[in-house]
């Protein structure tokens, strides 16, 4: 779980102007560094299967994130993807 401080760093990065919370881009970006954190928590506890299931419903609700953000604003995708390093 991402703790207040790792997540104003986040907002801070991916803001759309200056009091933006909730832009895909955001949540996009909260969203990678959950899965981030999960799936290392998954190496280490292998049979940990509620948690399993929340890393499925990150990664999920990103994924209709990203559909969402491609249709919208396909720029911004683009950029997104590159920043974060997923593939596009």
């Amino acid at each position: 779980m991402l703790d207040k401080r790792q997540k104003e760093k986040i907002i801070e990065k991916f803001k759309t102007h200056d009091k933006d919370t909730g832009s895909p881009q955001v949540q996009i970006a909260i969203l990678t560094a959950e899965i981030k954190d999960l799936t290392g928590h998954l190496l280490a506890h292998k049979k940990d299967f509620s948690s399993r299931k929340g890393l499925m419903r990150k990664v999920s609700e990103r994924r209709r994130l990203l559909k969402y953000l491609k249709r919208e604003d396909a720029k911004g995708y683009v950029e997104l993807s590159e920043a974060l390093k997923i593939s596009a």
